[in-house]
Parts: C-alpha cells; sequence; structure tokens
C-alpha cells in the first residue's frame, strides 16, 4: 500500500536539491568564545544577576551613603538618643514603620494599670503618647491589654529633623553609621579575599606544579596552619596590635589562603600532564610561562568562584569577632559592631538590630549567589 502511494507523488513535486561546494560545510552561526558562553550562562542566572545588581547597590551606598545627610561617624547628641527610622513621605504608611514612633503592648489588670505601664516605658510623657485597647480583661492578673505608640519626635521637638534608620544609644545616627560600617566589613572581605588570592594561588600552584619534594614539605607546613584556629590567632593578635582592621586582616592572612592553595595545588596537578602542557615543555617555554600563560588561565573559574565563596566568610568572620568584643571597637563600626550594639537593646529598641542584620544578610546571600552562577557558568556542561 505505501509503495502505491510513493507511486502516485506528482513528479513535478521531486525537485532535486542544488548543492553547492562552497557552502556546503559553511557553520549556520558564529561559534561562540568559552567566555562568551561563560558571560551568556551567568546572565540567564536570574538569581545571580539580581545578587550582582543588590551588591552593586550596596557597595555605591558604602561609598556614597554617608554624604546624603549632615550627620558625622562621630556626631553625638544624647538629647535626639534612641529616635526611631523616620523618612519623608514613607512616614506617612504607617505598616512600613518608618513613621518615628516607638510602640509596644503592655498587660496589666486593669486597662487603667496596662496603660501606667506603657506610660511610664515612655518617659511618662502622656500627651505624647496614643492608647488603643486591644484587650479590656476581665480583672484576673494581666488580662487587660492595651497598645501604647510613642510620639518621640512630638515629644523631643524634632518634628522638622528625620533620621532615616534612626539614632543609637549615644544620639549618633544610624544611616550614616551603617554605611561607613559595611565599608569596613566589605574592606577586610576584600582585603582578605585578595590575600588569599595571591598568598593562595601561588603557594598552590608551586606546590602542584614541582611536586615531589617541594610538594612534600609545603603540604606538611600547610597542614600545621590548617590545624591552628582562626580564634586562636585572633587573640594572640590582640596581644600584639590594637584591635581593629589591621589585626582582623592579619588574623585572616595567617590562614585564610589555605584552603584556596589547596584546591589550586589540586588542580594544577591535574592540568600540568595536559597534552597543551607537555606541547608548551616540548617548544621550550619555561616553568614560570607554562604556569602564566597556560595552567593559571585554566584554572582561573575555580580560582575565581572560591574567591567569591571567600568574601562571605570573611565578612561573617569579621561580624563574629566584633560581636564578641574582639574586633572593630568604637567609636569605630562594623556591621558586626552595629549588631553587637543592637543585640543588646533588642527587646526595647529592635531596630538597632534589624537594619544591620538585613543589610548583613543580603550581602552574603548575594555573595554565594554570585558564587553559584559563576560556579555554573564556568562549568562547559551547563553551556547551551
Amino acid at each position: 500500500m505505501e509503495m502505491n502511494n510513493k507511486n502516485n507523488i506528482p513528479k513535478e513535486l521531486l525537485v532535486p536539491m542544488k548543492q553547492r561546494e562552497d557552502t556546503s560545510e559553511e557553520i549556520s552561526r558564529p561559534s561562540r568564545t568559552f567566555g562568551q558562553n561563560a558571560r551568556r550562562t551567568f546572565f540567564k542566572n536570574k538569581l545571580a544577576v539580581v545578587s550582582l545588581i543588590i551588591l552593586v547597590i550596596i557597595i555605591l551606598m558604602s561609598a556614597f551613603g554617608p554624604s546624603m545627610n549632615q550627620y558625622g561617624l562621630d556626631d553625638q547628641d544624647l538629647s535626639r538618643a534612641k529616635m526611631p527610622a523616620r523618612v519623608p513621605v514613607l512616614e506617612n504608611i504607617s505598616w512600613l514603620g518608618l513613621d518615628g514612633t516607638l510602640s509596644d503592648n503592655f498587660k496589666g489588670n486593669t486597662v487603667e494599670q496596662a496603660t501606667l505601664k506603657g506610660v511610664s516605658r515612655y518617659d511618662n510623657a502622656e500627651e505624647f503618647i496614643d492608647i488603643e485597647v486591644i484587650d479590656e480583661g476581665d480583672g484576673s492578673r494581666n488580662s487587660a491589654e492595651v497598645k501604647a505608640t510613642y510620639r518621640i519626635y512630638e515629644a523631643k521637638e524634632m518634628t522638622d529633623q528625620y533620621f532615616w534608620l534612626g539614632t543609637d544609644t549615644l544620639g549618633r545616627d544610624q544611616w550614616t553609621r551603617i554605611w561607613l560600617g559595611t565599608r569596613v566589613s566589605l574592606q577586610i572581605a576584600f582585603y582578605a579575599a585578595l590575600i588569599s588570592l595571591i598568598i593562595g594561588v601561588a603557594y598552590g600552584g608551586i606546590a602542584g606544579f614541582y611536586g615531589g619534594k617541594v610538594d612534600d614539605v609545603m603540604m606538611r607546613i600547610l597542614e600545621v596552619l590548617i590545624g591552628i584556629p582562626n580564634l586562636v590567632i585572633i587573640l594572640l593578635m590582640m596581644l600584639v596590635l590594637n584591635p581593629g582592621i589591621t589585626s582582623i586582616v592579619i588574623a585572616l592572612t595567617i590562614t585564610g589562603w589555605t584552603g584556596m592553595a589547596r584546591i589550586v595545588r589540586g588542580e594544577v596537578m591535574k592540568q600540568k600532564n595536559q597534552e597543551y602542557v607537555l606541547a608548551a615543555r616540548t617548544l621550550g617555554r619555561s616553568n614560570w610561562k607554562i604556569i602564566m600563560k597556560h595552567l593559571l588561565p585554566n584554572i582561573s573559574g575555580i580560582i575565581i568562584i572560591n574567591t567569591m565563596f571567600t568574601i562571605p566568610d570573611a565578612i561573617f568572620f569579621e561580624a563574629f569577632l566584633s560581636f564578641i568584643g574582639l574586633g572593630i571597637t568604637p567609636p569605630e563600626a562594623s556591621l558586626g559592631a552595629l549588631i553587637s550594639t543592637g543585640f543588646k537593646s533588642i527587646m526595647l529598641y529592635p531596630y538597632l538590630l534589624i537594619f544591620p542584620a538585613i543589610l548583613i544578610s543580603l550581602i552574603m546571600i548575594a555573595f554565594n549567589l554570585i558564587g553559584d552562577g559563576l560556579r555554573d557558568a564556568f562549568d562547559p556542561k551547563m553551556h547551551k
């Protein structure tokens, strides 16, 4: 039946295909380089692109944010201490919490008792406190509940002033201190990442390339350094140097590069026996040129990815040290120091903790998502 159908096809429809020798092997579209494929794969990752945009904004704000108002790092005034966040225009949107008021719920046996607790909590400024009854109660213990809202800007006659992120317990502007603290935290992280990049790549590259006794000796030294906890090193730095950026960077320098060195060593040992390296040796290339022009470009992807994951680790390490009092000391600011200060007042003034905590979380998440995006970008299996 099928043969009959084929025989019934009109011959006019059977047109021979014309083949030209000059176009028979022509590529239909231009080929892309590895870099172009990597860039294309990275920008397809929406989370990585959004994280990159957020990170760029945070870096720009750390550079220019402190100059957006007239308050300096050490500009303190106890008369404006513990002022909540108040932002122009946004103060009219109550649910954002940027209207410059302090509010909390208070319980008592009666509404009057609960109200008295609220009034005494806010400096007895009764004429500037709005009371909203939540539960009138039935006379039992702590059965009545009210919500007290303190209009502190009116109470202190500062209705014409705006503190975008509030002030701390000494009256210093939180907007200025948060962005200066972000600048310090990023500086420490980038210094640590740069030192890790330079020392780790050089140490791991030499150990992996030369191998043998050189590798044995260098790896034993590396194992000793890995066994030393960072906290012990920072405590020793505190005895020699004053607490601050220098001591933290030195502490991160001593052991922070070991992870990069191990990764680079493994990659170099895997690549040094490849055909392109053997061809370079045959052509008389020196070891230095083989490392710089052949090996490093081929392992650059893993180096960049590892560096991107080193930066958030350094930020977290600095924040941890500042939180326990071994890092940045007042009046200097860092995200860890600001979180430590806010944690002490979390029950009364939660905004002192919320804003720096949100910012450091955004930075950590952004760097990790960018690192994930770069990992996929430098993986040829992910290129489509």
